[in-house]
């Protein structure tokens, strides 16, 4: 199954945010069972021609490649998703233009405008035939981030527009907008998480997460979260080291 599939079907799914650039890294993470892994260009190192083995890696090891895109930009949501992705993650979408110029960039016509090649690695360098190819990618999951308060205050606005799959809500940007920077947990950005929530469960809409440790996870989950990242690879790794160097003093 696919990651739309699997959300149809299971009714959630489980991820991880990636900074690495190894391809070891990124294919272990497949193979420890998680869902997708979100290749990171946004707070990370990453470009395009960086993130491509690490697409092909985390297919071998049986994760869905989402990317997190730097912005809403057409050239760089197009170069992503022509080198073949499960899907694409947009950071901060705010109002109604924003989120109609994000389906604009991201899928063909009818729903968008993005620029059309089919000479690219999505469509088998031209060997999948064009019409199956456009329809193809128009069931590409694109994910906006609603990350403050303004998206919160639009999000029924947002929630009209055709073509968005998942609005994932970003928890530390969020409180940071709230007033209360870090401080996930502060009664008033966990009513802004929970407004979210319930609005896209109300709406029929897909809603995504960050989660910093598996608590949060089973907790988002019994709000009716579907997509949930949890952690990043390089805070993993990090508390993994210290964890072992702890027990050997």
């Amino acid at each position: 199954m696919n990651l739309r599939e699997k959300l149809q079907t299971n009714g959630s799914v489980l991820g991880i945010f990636a900074k690495t650039n190894d391809p070891f890294f990124i294919e272990i993470i497949g193979k420890t069972g998680f869902d997708f892994v979100i290749l990171d260009c946004e707070h990370g190192p990453n470009s395009p021609r960086d993130v491509l083995p690490l697409i092909m890696a985390a297919k071998s090891g049986g994760a869905e490649p989402i990317v997190r895109v730097g912005e809403n930009n057409a050239l760089e949501i197009q170069r992503i998703l022509d080198i073949g992705v499960a899907g694409v993650q947009v950071p901060q979408i705010n109002n109604e233009t924003e989120a109609r110029s994000l389906v604009s960039h991201a899928k063909f016509h009818p729903l968008g405008m993005r620029g059309m090649c089919r000479n690219v690695r999505a469509a088998d360098y031209s060997f999948i035939e064009k019409t199956r190819y456009f329809a193809e990618q128009n069931d590409t999951l694109v994910v906006g981030h609603i990350e403050g308060m303004e998206g919160v205050r639009n999000l029924p606005l947002l929630l009209a527009v055709n073509g968005i799959d998942v609005y994932f809500i970003g928890p530390n940007d969020l409180s940071q907008s709230v007033g209360h920077p870090g401080e996930v947990d502060h009664p008033e950005v966990q009513r802004a998480i929970a407004s979210v929530i319930e609005q896209c469960t109300a709406n029929g809409k897909y809603v995504g997460i960050y989660a910093d440790n598996p608590a949060e996870v089973k907790r988002y989950r019994s709000m009716g979260v579907n997509y949930i990242a949890l952690s990043v690879d390089v805070a993993v790794f990090a508390r993994g080291m210290n964890m072992l160097q702890t027990q050997c003093a």
